[in-house]
């Protein structure tokens, strides 16, 4: 049974506008990508609804204007990219109240868009397009000659209405997931690098339906020969958070160029959030590991220290000093270094939140299964057995995990 946007069951209304219901919800307009989706939209609906135009504007988020994007019988409207300011004129209005508007008499006082008068448009009606709760565009339709909408009319465009937003939503969505999986194949490595002296491995699983948040990881080699650890995290979840954590991952890879103190490298980075990524909560962590692999000095900018397990020595968390996340002002703080030796066969741990936070739990519990699971065994070996005794089936956060194991002296 269909229910109409006035909640009308479908066994009440006349087969005409059953026909017309039918039309604009039309399964077969999914298989449309989405302009010619709405081009078809407004062709039914100009039929439908008797109309002379119909058009759609969408919101360009960064201008906060709406754009012409589609017309039918007012195709000089997208050809000219006639812009329309929240608020002002017409389809401003509607878009501002996010209510339906008649206006009866067209007149150059109550519409912004000279084209609506240069064409002799006398009367209009127009709906928001709404999606996931906001407003993304409008659709209206116009008549040549004077005329009173009835509330089926509106009924009807707002049905059609909402099919464009269901439609532009979806698009936008797709969209997003692409540049942000390919964001993500640009920015995690697929496979870690075979260095001399270590053993690595990475895994990392999205909380989000994009496929991608704000989590990281890289390890890279130095001019000096130390081998550089880094692990963060961007709040949020899609493409936001994974340009943000883009940008936080290559500049911490050029300061790693500038200097060899953890610390030093973490308070240039913090710099340069609190500058160009204001109101973004970052975390990570930098170490540096000698040579040798027997040395390792780490700075933490309030992520989770890493875990610590030596051949019959017990798994622990490092005791790491608490410097605060990235993008805050400390500047009567200064960011530390901690120095901890790195014996063969053992295995420092990497992590993010997301592996060991639960609702309604103590972070302690979830570091406490942690650390229990941690053995100093093969890096690939050891993700394995983490990520099945301490991961989630359908994680809520990102996870980003990484171990480096030093190998066994020769």
């Amino acid at each position: 049974m269909f229910l109409g946007t006035a909640g009308v069951a479908s066994t009440h209304l006349p087969a005409e506008q059953l026909s017309h219901i039918y039309k604009l919800s039309d399964p077969d307009l999914s298989e449309f990508s989405l302009m010619p989706l709405l081009n078809e939209l407004l062709v039914r609906v100009r039929s439908i609804l008797g109309a002379d135009t119909a058009a759609i504007l969408l919101l360009d988020p960064h201008s906060g204007q709406l754009v012409a994007t589609a017309a039918k019988g007012l195709e000089e409207e997208v050809r000219r990219g006639v812009r329309v300011a929240i608020g002002r004129g017409f389809a401003g209005r509607v878009a501002q109240t996010r209510l339906p508007l008649v206006i009866s008499e067209v007149t150059p006082d109550n519409v912004v868009n000279p084209i609506l008068v240069e064409l002799g448009i006398r009367s209009l009606l127009g709906v928001p397009i709404m999606a996931a709760g906001e407003v993304i565009g409008v659709l209206h339709v116009g008549s040549l000659r004077p005329r009173e909408f009835t509330a089926d009319d509106v009924q009807l465009l707002e049905l059609a209405a909402d099919r464009a937003g269901t439609a532009g939503q979806i698009r936008s969505q797709k969209l997003e997931q692409a540049t942000a999986l390919a964001l993500q194949r640009s920015l995690l490595p697929t496979t870690l690098p075979q260095l001399p002296g270590v053993d690595l491995a990475a895994r990392y699983v999205p909380g989000h339906a994009l496929g991608i948040g704000g989590d990281w990881y890289d390890v890279f080699i130095l001019p000096s020969g130390w081998l550089g650890v880094v692990i963060g995290d961007v709040s949020g979840h899609g493409l936001a958070s994974a340009v943000v954590m883009g940008r936080v991952r290559s500049a911490l890879r050029a300061y790693t160029l500038v200097t060899e103190d953890p610390a030093e490298a973490l308070t240039l980075l913090d710099r340069k959030v609190r500058h160009f990524e204001a109101g973004s909560l970052t975390t990570a962590m930098y170490a540096l590991i000698s040579p040798d692999r027997s040395i390792v000095h780490i700075s933490t900018a309030g992520h989770l220290p890493p875990v610590l397990a030596a051949p019959g020595e017990v798994p622990r968390i490092l005791p790491l000093p608490a410097d605060p996340p990235l993008g805050i002002d400390i500047t009567r703080r200064k960011r530390r270094t901690t120095t901890v030796g790195l014996p063969p066969g053992a295995v420092l741990v990497f992590y993010t939140d997301g592996l060991v936070e639960r609702r309604g739990e103590l972070i302690d519990l979830g570091l406490d299964r942690l650390v229990r699971a941690i053995t100093p065994a093969p890096a690939e070996q050891l993700c394995e057995k983490v990520m099945a005794a301490v991961g989630l089936d359908e994680p809520t956060d990102d996870v980003a995990l990484l171990v480096v194991r030093r190998l066994e002296d020769r």
